[in-house]
């Protein structure tokens, strides 16, 4: 038995309200560029401050964005030559637009893995710092983002102090009340505690952060395109 396709009738407007995507679209980067105090971000990483901000609605969020000199170039670079993006977080996987990757790079999040819950119990510490370990084979020239877990970050640059293979760059906005600010400020210090640790990165200060944050942060580093 065949089903006959419903019909469907747009509502009637009862609010006064812009509907044109394409027009919302950019309207909005306008507004933000308005709104937005972008002088003390590098000039190739604006658009990524740009939709950052559009992500999270908070004009203010460049206020406190801190943007290696040299993060664009090493990202990009990376992604062109074909590294993987290693995530902390599935929100953040799913969060990247992959048409935009220049390689249809490998956008991986080790959260579920077998092996995560025995490492954490073992180690005494959360499963998304014991995911962090799985990534080391894949960590040399990798791009990193991590959006979720202070406890990732950390876990991260200990490796790193250890001697673990480096990547290309690292976007770290972990969000939280216990360990995300410490966390990102130990980003923004790590250099200082091993000069050889010189690793272009994204941090934002403070409590904010979160898997939207960081995968705008991405699509804006794999295309310039806005």
């Amino acid at each position: 038995m065949t089903v006959p396709e419903k019909s469907h009738r747009r509502p009637t407007h009862h609010f006064d309200y812009s509907d044109d995507g394409q027009a919302i679209y950019v309207d909005s980067f306008a507004t933000i560029r308005a709104e937005c105090d972008l002088s003390q971000i590098p000039a190739d990483a604006e658009k990524i401050a740009v939709r950052m901000v559009h992500a999270t609605g908070q004009t203010d969020l460049t206020e406190d964005l801190v943007i290696h000199p040299g993060l664009v170039a090493a990202a990009r670079s990376a992604l062109a030559a074909g590294a993987p993006i290693l995530t902390d977080a599935n929100m953040v996987a799913s969060g990247v637009t992959r048409t935009r990757l220049p390689k249809d790079n490998d956008v991986l999040c080790f959260l579920r893995d077998s092996r995560v819950p025995g490492l954490a119990k073992e180690w005494g510490t959360t499963r998304s710092a014991a995911a962090v370990s799985l990534w080391e084979d894949r960590l040399e020239g990798a791009v990193v983002a991590i959006g979720n877990a202070p406890t990732a970050l950390f876990h991260l640059m200990e490796m790193l102090l250890d001697g673990a293979p480096q990547p290309a760059a690292i976007v770290g906005v972990p969000v939280g009340f216990i360990g995300a600010a410490e966390s990102k400020e130990a980003l923004i210090r790590l250099h200082e505690m091993q000069s050889e640790l010189d690793i272009p990165f994204l941090a934002v200060r403070g409590r904010r952060g979160g898997s939207a944050m960081a995968a705008s942060a991405l699509n804006a580093i794999a295309q310039e395109k806005e």
